[in-house]
């Protein structure tokens, strides 16, 4: 099926993200209202709650503008959408692979059992990057860069809250490994399950579960934290 890319860089105080796919780059900066009262010495010695500001777009059919742009390239198909997803298959608007969907020839290629009713020769997904950038800020604590797994358990605000509470009562623990120990603890939970019987399930059958998840914590002060499942 398809791939998801994410892809950072840094140079200075400019920061440039690309991605396609449902991955997501995720900013934690503390608001200015906390500086402000931190300048006036009100702070009162405990960490400074910190929003999310995600800094990519979700490439799914959970993100209407990416629907309607699928639709508007397909008039002619009213099954572009089904489902949920790209022609019944992907959820996922933008990918590297899935050749079925880019081309009738690859379409064609596949068993008849596994084809779609490609109508037209327009891709019914791309690989075109959304390209963002920031200009990182005093403000700006920590990058917190994932595949969609994270978030089938976290919204933006907890995974930042989880990272956040993590590296003040742990500093020499590991954030990424963290939050991916806490997906596994809610896939655990929702499937009534302990945790230790969700590991011990082969990873393929596991995904019943819980998706794969990457998750890569930078921070801003120069210390970068991996972690997958």
């Amino acid at each position: 099926m398809g791939s998801c890319v994410l892809s950072m860089l840094m140079k200075g105080e400019d920061m440039y993200v690309m991605g396609v796919g449902d991955s997501r780059a995720v900013l934690a900066t503390m608001d200015s209202v906390d500086l402000e009262h931190i300048s006036e010495g009100s702070f009162d010695g405990l960490s400074p709650c910190l929003s999310a500001v995600q800094l990519t777009s979700d490439h799914s059919t959970s993100m209407p503008e990416e629907v309607r742009r699928i639709r508007n390239e397909h008039p002619d198909d009213p099954s572009a959408i089904s489902k949920d997803r790209v022609k019944g298959s992907l959820k996922v608007t933008r990918a590297f692979g899935a050749g079925f969907l880019k081309q009738p020839k690859w379409n064609d290629a596949l068993l008849e059992m596994f084809r779609i009713d490609y109508i037209g020769s327009s891709p019914y997904i791309t690989c075109n990057p959304s390209l963002f950038h920031h200009r990182l800020s005093t403000r700006d604590r920590f990058l917190i860069l994932s595949s969609d797994g994270l978030y089938q358990y976290f919204t933006n605000e907890e995974a930042v809250a989880q990272v956040e509470m993590f590296i003040a009562t742990t500093p020499e623990g590991d954030p990424a490994q963290h939050l991916v120990e806490e997906v596994l603890f809610r896939a655990a939970n929702k499937a009534g399950m302990d945790f230790h019987e969700l590991i011990e399930i082969p990873q393929g059958d596991r995904r019943r579960y819980h998706d794969d998840v990457s998750v890569i914590v930078i921070s801003l002060e120069g210390r970068i934290w991996r972690s997958c499942v």
